[in-house]
């Protein structure tokens, strides 16, 4: 089903047949962790925007192959044929390749781009894919803390953030209608200095 359906779509056989091999090692049957279904582990959301309503659906081999396939079309037209952002799109979403201008740390997929690309160029895939092996070795090396908050302080919205904190009240008054109100009252939570570090 793999060359008729590449064919159909105008996308690489050998880039759907690496996506595969990474994401299910050709298992119809495969489900993520995170709710991913069959083949080229399609999200049900994502399934939707090509049409699919039903993740049971997404089990069909070809029905997985054909909006998994699709996808990747998608991602080629979008990011002009450059495979490393088209392989971190499909792992980590669109989303995130985005916001942090293709600059993706996750180590899942950096391994994930790395394994497909290496499987890409096994099947004989010809596209030119060096650069983008050079980028997610560069970005491996960006995995240290000094980095990593940079990139935090630039790209993560503050609001995900979980702080520690201690009450500054006895736990009764923790209770908001409890709590005095005015220049006198004091806060009933402050950052612990000493987990924050």
């Amino acid at each position: 089903m793999i060359p008729d359906v590449a064919r159909r779509y105008g996308v690489e056989e050998s880039l759907v047949h690496a996506v595969v091999a990474a994401e299910s090692n050709y298992n119809a049957h495969a489900v993520s962790h995170a709710g991913a279904v069959g083949l080229m582990q399609v999200m049900p959301a994502t399934a939707a925007d090509y049409g699919v309503s039903s993740a049971d659906a997404l089990f069909d081999p070809e029905t997985n192959l054909r909006t998994g396939t699709r996808h990747l079309k998608r991602l080629l037209n979008k990011y002009k044929n450059d495979y490393g952002r088209v392989i971190m799109a499909y792992n980590a979403g669109e989303g995130v390749v985005d916001r942090t201008n293709s600059q993706v740390t996750y180590l899942e997929t950096l391994n994930y781009t790395e394994a497909v690309i290496n499987n890409y160029r096994r099947q004989g895939g010809t596209a030119p894919t060096q650069t983008a092996l050079k980028q997610v070795r560069a970005l491996r090396g960006v995995r240290n803390p000094g980095q990593a908050r940079r990139l935090m302080k630039k790209y993560l919205d503050p609001s995900l953030l979980s702080l520690k904190v201690k009450p500054t009240l006895d736990v009764r008054l923790l209770n908001p209608a409890l709590h005095d109100v005015g220049p006198e009252s004091r806060p009933m939570f402050e950052l612990d200095a000493r987990a924050s570090r």
